[in-house]
């Protein structure tokens, strides 16, 4: 059976323990459970994963180890020993659809002795009803909740009503968890994070203020965001991520010399939900983008990885030759999701 828990597992057991515990963490599950997200200023028993950089760069580190641990236990018994979830329920609601989110939390849940139910759009979470009237009443019945929304202020806004932990299942400012899980894959294939180079290619959307927000937390990252003109990534945030002195994220218009050395081409779809209007104009202006095989060839880097966080519209942010090659997410993905 495949390994399809990791990274949305601990995140969950993270957020059901208080970081400022003062019991003893005597192995490393009291460690990453009692440490991996940081406490709400104004609740210190409630406490989210809203954004990478929530976490300590020490914390991400232990929390990438710890799911490597997983993985091997898996490998080693097609189980997990402790039932860190036992007993917990966790609510996940989608204003936005998704596969691989909504499989990963809710297999991590079962396989971790805890339970899952999904609460789609009929929700109606900021319309049919207020979003903080939502936060309280799932709250009330829930030991946490995974959101998956498309404006960011309405996380920002269950996070700040809700009296248990709130995971970012993606918005339409960041996607936390998919870029934590990438550095996980990243790590496996690299044995490292210090000194890589990503080279994103397309849009400057939620991904890469993910990258952005990680790139923060790791010595020596290099993050560049290849995209056209007046598609940049946030500002502000690139500035703050280049002020925290650890890794490096910088823009670049021209692929051909973004890609040269990168260790990993990354990219997306073109138009994300809500774009679609204006995909005639993309398609257009993002074509110098796309990912081919001869992009790869240019990084001048034989073991060079090519990463996408799916799902993917092929023969267009990438080339379908390229999607089906041994470096491909695609392939990656099923590490990664697990």
């Amino acid at each position: 059976m495949a390994f399809v828990v990791k990274l949305p597992c601990l995140l969950l057991s993270s957020s059901f323990v208080h970081p400022c515990s003062k019991k003893k963490t005597t192995n490393v599950r009291k460690y990453i459970l009692s440490s991996c997200l940081d406490a709400s200023l104004e609740d210190p028993n409630k406490h989210h994963f809203l954004h990478v950089n929530d976490l300590t760069s020490a914390q991400l580190f232990h929390l990438l180890q710890t799911a490597l641990d997983m993985k091997q236990q898996w490998k080693q018994n097609g189980k997990y020993q402790e039932k860190w979830l036992d007993g917990k329920t966790l609510a996940m609601i989608f204003a936005k659809p998704s596969a691989r989110t909504r499989i990963s939390f809710e297999t991590g849940m079962y396989l971790l002795g805890g339970h899952a139910l999904c609460l789609g759009e009929e929700v109606g979470i900021g319309k049919r009803e207020a979003v903080k009237d939502v936060a309280r009443v799932v709250a009330s019945m829930n030991d946490a909740m995974m959101a998956r929304l498309y404006a960011h202020s309405d996380l920002l806004e269950l996070a700040r009503f809700s009296k248990v932990p709130v995971i970012n299942g993606l918005t339409d400012y960041n996607h936390p968890c998919q870029i934590v899980a990438d550095a996980l894959t990243i790590l496996e294939e690299k044995k490292r994070l210090h000194g890589i180079k990503v080279v994103y290619m397309g849009d400057g959307n939620n991904i890469v203020h993910s990258w952005l927000e990680l790139t923060s937390l790791v010595q020596d990252l290099e993050f560049v965001c290849c995209c056209p003109p007046g598609y940049e990534p946030n500002k502000t945030l690139l500035d703050l991520t280049n002020r925290c002195g650890r890794g490096k994220a910088s823009i670049q218009h021209d692929p051909w010399k973004a890609v040269v050395n990168a260790d990993v081409i990354y990219t997306d779809v073109w138009a994300s939900m809500g774009q679609k209007s204006s995909l005639e104009q993309r398609l257009e202006i993002f074509a110098p983008y796309r990912v081919t095989l001869d992009v790869m060839k240019a990084t001048g880097n034989p073991s060079v990885l090519f990463m996408h966080c799916l799902p993917a519209e092929r023969g267009r942010e990438c080339d379908d030759q390229n999607a089906r090659t041994k470096c491909h997410f695609i392939i990656l993905s099923w590490t990664v999701a697990e």
